[in-house]
């Protein structure tokens, strides 16, 4: 049963500001190691940050499974965690300076 209305709307809502506070932390992650990549500061700045931001993708991750077992949202949202818990993992192991 698929629902319409403001349930399918808040769900959207919160997915999208969950989303937004892990693309932010992200993008802090990424930023974060650009002056001196050799300096053991960059890194730590670095780690502090992907790492935070990989459990809000874990946490988008899981409010995507619930809202779209409830009928809310659309199987498509699948797809939204996917690629900010890519950057972020990458951040923390490959591409950490």
């Amino acid at each position: 049963m698929r629902t319409h209305g403001p349930a399918r709307t808040r769900g959207a809502v919160l997915l999208v500001l969950a989303h937004a506070v892990a693309g932010y932390l992200i993008f802090l992650a990424y930023m974060s190691g650009t002056a001196n990549p050799w300096e053991p500061d960059a890194a730590a700045h670095s780690g502090f940050t992907a790492g935070p931001a990989l459990l809000a993708t874990g946490v988008c991750a899981l409010l995507t499974w619930r809202f779209v077992r409830a009928g809310r949202l659309r199987r498509w949202w699948y797809a939204l965690p996917v690629l900010p818990n890519l950057a972020a993992l990458l951040r923390l192991t490959v591409l950490a300076p």
